[in-house]
Order: structure tokens, then sequence, then C-alpha cells
């Protein structure tokens, strides 16, 4: 029999090449390094209808997951500028470089996240711990922070929301079929943080021809974060429907 259309729910269409929300993360390792950047140079990185923030304020994240259920284990930088959309605070996904292969559909189609394909390391030299992209050979970015002071799971910083604009072109190149502003995914009400802690950080971009980051390159580093946890990813959140609400500005 046909697959009824009602139960197509990804590609392919037979077998989807991700499962759907929830997946369970255990252990997640994330470190997140704060740092202000030039609030103009921001700006060029943004979609027109978020304003960046007036510190410049942005967040890298080195996150090394040994363990998924939906798309095992993987390391990955999640690259985020801190911004405003109409009149509430959040941060803005630039990119999200990342070693895993079933996550990068699974991100672009169900939230919009802007993943690409990168080497990921990790590793930890006495005290730092640093994780590094590199594309063809080449290191194109870098978090590097320590984890030397005590601090409570309250004290981690909030990036939420998180927002990612999700566009899906015409498939006959005229127009886009999604154009939406989302905040995802998600983190369930299950979460449980084993660690946290606080330290100092760096953040390093050097130029690449492609994904260029080069202008949220730090002009002073305001702090540096460490937790592990376990956590429900759910679906994320449709803030913003562009197709069906334009932006006037």
């Amino acid at each position: 029999m046909p697959i009824p259309m009602g139960q197509i729910d990804g590609m392919p269409v037979s077998s989807p090449y991700f499962p759907r929300p929830p997946a369970r993360y255990r252990g997640m390792r994330a470190q997140t390094v704060l740092f202000q950047a030039d609030p103009n140079r921001v700006a060029d990185l943004l979609p027109e209808c978020l304003a960046p923030a007036p510190d410049g304020a942005c967040a890298a994240i080195g996150v090394d997951a040994p363990w998924s259920s939906h798309y095992g284990a993987f390391q990955a930088i999640v690259v985020a500028a801190g911004c405003r959309f109409e009149g509430q605070a959040g941060f803005y996904v630039v990119v999200q470089y990342v070693n895993s292969r079933g996550s990068i559909p699974a991100g672009r189609e169900i939230w919009g996240t802007p993943k690409v394909w990168a080497d990921m390391r990790v590793e930890q030299a006495e005290r730092v711990m640093a994780t590094t992209a590199s594309v063809g050979g080449v290191d194109i970015a870098a978090v590097r922070s320590t984890a030397h002071r005590p601090c409570e799971p309250a004290d981690l910083p909030d990036l939420t929301p998180m927002w990612r604009l999700k566009v899906i072109p015409r498939a006959d190149g005229h127009g886009l079929d999604v154009l939406q502003l989302v905040s995802g995914g998600r983190q369930g009400a299950d979460t449980v943080v084993h660690v946290s802690r606080a330290g100092d950080g760096v953040v390093e971009f050097r130029p690449s021809p492609v994904f260029d980051v080069m202008g949220l390159e730090p002009r002073e580093f305001t702090g540096a974060f460490y937790a592990e946890s376990d956590f429900t990813e759910d679906f994320g959140v449709v803030d913003r429907d562009f197709l069906k609400e334009p932006w006037e500005g």
C-alpha cells in the first residue's frame, strides 16, 4: 500500500534519515565563553528583523555529547550573537560547526539551525578545556576555558530564547517555502545539572572563505562557564512566520 500522506514526516519518506524529537542526552559537557564584539559588525551577520545587543554581547559554546538517543556521540561549536526581537532580548545562532551527519539535516529541517560539517577536536590540557573546529584541515574556530571556580546551576548563563532563521527555498526557484524565526529546541523539565563551574575563557576565529564569522571578533571576554547535564530536547517554537506576517521594519 502507498504511504499515507498524513504519516509522512521526513525524507526519505519510506524511512526518514533522522527520528523526530524528543531526543535524550546524557552527560552533555558544555563550555560557554561570553564575550563582546563590535555591535556594528554583529549587525552585519543578523537578519534585519533582529537588532544587535547594544554592548555587542555574544557567546561561543563548545559541546561534547558522549551519548544521545538520536545522533550518537558528537562534538560542536555554537556561535551566537546577542540581539533583540520586537523588544525581547535573546541570542541568534550565527553558525553551528558539528561533526554529526545525522544532526545536520535534523537541525536544519526541524529548527532551522545553521549547522555545517566540520572536523572537531575536544582536548583537556591541564586545567584548560579546548574545543576546535576545522574545515579542510584548517582550524577556523576555537573555544578554550577553565572551570576552576565553583558556581551553582542557577548561575549558569541563560541564553534563551536562542533564535534561528529557518529558510527553505521553493524548488522552482521562485521565492521561499519557509521563512520563520524559530526558538528551539526546548529542554524538558527533566533536566539535571550534575556539574556546574565557572572560570575564564577565550574564543578565537580565523578567516574562512565560507561560514566566516570574523565580524564577531572578540574585543573583551566577560566570563566562562562549564556544565555537565542530562536533558531532553523537544521541538521548538515558531515566534514569527514571515510569509504569513511579512516584516515591515
